[in-house]
């Protein structure tokens, strides 16, 4: 669910106090749906000038602990983060260059989405993480591939 409402409102809403770095980093994250923190903190760098990347990761802290970001955690990539929230959405990620992308729902029988035994666990999430190579990549490859027959 994409929240549509201005930042300073989220952030009143989330009982947080409205500040510059708090604002800066929510539009960061707006703006860069699914990046890391180091492209945050460039972008918050941007907009406000000199601020330390501590108070950038301590926003993204308070952001994801207050229901305003969701921290995505990929194998083998630094944590990414995403303003959409609360819709239980899930992942797909091109193994070559990392890119991400939204997919609204699973469906079919595998990935089941309700666990086989919950060891007693109120279950309130699913997280599934498609993984593969996306169209850019693959068009990079076949042209790879059709210039080394071509040099043989």
């Amino acid at each position: 669910m994409i929240d549509v409402r201005e930042p300073e409102d989220m952030l009143r809403a989330a009982q947080l106090r409205v500040t510059r770095p708090r604002l800066a980093v929510l539009e960061a994250v707006r703006a860069h749906p699914h990046a890391d923190a180091d492209t945050i903190i460039g972008a918050v760098r941007e907009a406000l000038g000199a601020v330390s990347k501590q108070a950038v990761y301590d926003v993204l802290a308070a952001l994801t602990g207050a229901g305003l970001v969701h921290r995505i955690e990929p194998s083998g990539s630094p944590a990414r983060f995403e303003t959409r929230v609360g819709d239980n959405h899930h992942h797909v990620i091109c193994r070559s260059c990392g890119d991400i992308a939204d997919v609204d729902c699973a469906v079919g029988e595998a990935p089941c989405l309700h666990a086989s035994n919950s060891h007693g666990f109120t279950i309130d999430e699913a997280e599934v993480i498609y993984w593969g190579t996306c169209p850019a990549c693959i068009d990079k490859q076949t042209l790879e591939a059709q210039s080394t027959r071509s040099d043989k």
